[in-house]
């Protein structure tokens, strides 16, 4: 009889790249997908490792020499596990990362290198910095051996187009700069250092070869210098630290299911999104109203159905899921929707909304185009408004003035949340935040009674007319509304609103700058 083999693992080195989890290749985001035990690289961020590690996955941080580390993931793959070398950057570009691979080809276990895109080089583009005719990048984990000599010929190696990218620890910036003196480069080479490279917080500021160290007081952890003939073209090129959100700290307040949403909005503006939800959404406290409803949806009983949110769309679907019913039961009944997000929400299911309004995305908008009734064209003259069980009576009312008869069913219930924790009551009450988004008129009310009410100095932003009047109730000053009531032209319009800012600041002069009310973090930027 033959004895069964014990089944052997695989090692897979991916490279994580510079930081930004965006930037993790396709097949890099697959294997750790797939790992069963990550070993990374201290330097990799925490948000990093959040948005790809695997739920369940073992995870430890790479310690010791590199035959230590070696040992560690031989070892899991000889369990059958699945182990996963996550590395900074691109692994051949550590000395000490090739050193693992070399100790582990020399054993049986198979193994693969997957590449990422270089930290030093990520970050100089992500700071504005492009590569000259010669690009050079040094990995600098251990200054004591680096090539100073070697540096300095790389950097003059295209006289002033040349460029090099560097990546060392911020404790070592002093030991750098006598290196490259010493090595005969210009003290008035320019520089620039970047923290946080790709990140929320990225900061660069740029100097010479001569005072790079004082100007990047205040950095740590592993820094990029750029230096060269590209680090001049900074001011026009630096795309990502001058979106127009960048460092903006926005209050989210939604329920946790919408809040992922807008916060992917923000971030693409720069912002830095805190999620705090203010209301959840449980089931109708009676469910007999939505039942007869759902029947009277297949049984021709409607013309109509108004959705008035995602939440609405999604409490008949799932109705429609506990009976076995799917979109096909919807035929013959038409469809409007108060907005584009709740459109998308209906879409998503594969059906076209026959109605959403071109203009103001609200109640009165959805009113102002909804046909009247017509007893000679319209056989059926109901319609079904599922929603919540605190909407107001407007909608219905005006459906009513039309003509229709109007079946107003609660779908869902909204219920106060928990208060958020004690550090986030205080930053909304004391201006932590740089601007608050508000969706709706139980956010505003909700948030107030968990977490009091933001500080004057926050930007307040409410999606649509409905909900920037209950901001006023409550004593808040409303400084942006966009025209169309949706998430996308929310973020968009305090987008709009932080340009104009930064516009209105740097035309005054740095005293009034100093004294001025203008809100937002951009005034902190010019002082």
């Amino acid at each position: 009889m033959t004895r069964a083999r014990k089944s052997v693992g695989r090692i897979t080195v991916v490279g994580a790249g510079p930081g930004d989890p965006g930037l993790l290749t396709r097949r890099a985001a697959e294997a750790v997908a797939a790992a069963d035990h990550v070993v990374y690289d201290r330097s990799v961020p925490e948000v990093l490792l959040s948005a790809v590690l695997p739920e369940g996955a073992e995870r430890s941080p790479a310690e010791g020499a590199p035959g230590d580390i070696a040992k560690v993931l031989l070892s899991a793959a000889r369990s059958g596990l699945s182990a996963v070398r996550l590395v900074a950057g691109d692994p051949y570009g550590h000395d000490s990362v090739v050193k693992e691979i070399q100790a582990v080809s020399r054993s049986a276990v198979p193994f693969e290198v997957v590449p990422g895109i270089s930290h030093a080089s990520a970050v100089a583009s992500y700071a504005g910095m492009p590569p000259g005719p010669v690009r050079t990048e040094v990995d600098a984990d251990d200054v004591v051996n680096l090539d100073f000599d070697a540096v300095a010929a790389a950097l003059g190696g295209a006289g002033d187009q040349s460029s090099l990218a560097l990546t060392v620890d911020a404790g070592s910036l002093a030991q750098v700069r006598d290196g490259l003196l010493a090595a005969g480069v210009d003290g008035g080479v320019p520089v620039a250092v970047t923290g946080d490279g790709t990140g929320e917080t990225q900061y660069t500021t740029s100097s010479t070869v001569d005072s790079f160290v004082e100007a990047a007081l205040g950095f740590g952890g592993p820094v990029v210098l750029t230096l060269g003939g590209g680090v001049p073209q900074r001011d026009k090129l630096g795309w990502w630290e001058n979106r127009p959100l960048y460092g903006w700290k926005v209050l989210v307040p939604r329920t946790k299911e919408q809040a992922g949403a807008m916060s992917a909005r923000l971030r693409v503006y720069g912002a830095i999104p805190s999620e705090v939800p203010t209301i959840a959404v449980e089931p109708p406290r009676t469910p007999a109203q939505m039942e007869r409803a759902i029947k009277g949806l297949v049984d021709g009983r409607y013309a109509w159905i108004v959705f008035t949110s995602t939440n609405a769309v999604r409490a008949v679907w799932e109705k429609f899921a506990e009976h076995g019913l799917d979109a096909r039961h919807f035929g013959g009944v038409k469809i409007a929707c108060i907005g584009d997000a709740t459109a998308e929400a209906v879409r998503g299911f594969g059906i076209q909304p026959e109605l959403v309004p071109g203009g103001e995305q609200s109640s009165d908008g959805l009113l102002a185009e909804f046909p009247p009734f017509d007893d000679v064209l319209d056989p059926v003259g109901r319609v079904l408004l599922p929603r919540a069980d605190i909407a107001t009576e407007t909608l219905a009312a005006g459906l009513v003035d039309r003509g229709w008869e109007v079946d107003d069913v609660t779908a869902y219930r909204t219920v106060r949340a928990a208060p958020p924790p004690a550090d986030i009551r205080d930053a909304i009450k004391s201006g932590g935040f740089d601007a608050v988004l508000f969706t709706s008129s139980s956010t505003v009310r909700n948030l107030v009674g968990i977490a009091g009410k933001p500080h004057a100095r926050t930007v307040v932003a409410c999606i649509g007319p409905k909900t920037a009047e209950t901001a006023v109730e409550f004593g808040l000053r409303v400084d942006v509304q966009p025209e169309h009531a949706s998430i996308t032209d929310e973020v968009e319009a305090l987008a709009e609103y932080a340009v104009e800012l930064k516009e209105k600041l740097a035309q005054m002069p740095p005293k009034q700058r100093r004294g001025s009310k203008v809100q937002g973090p951009s005034a902190l930027r010019f002082r």
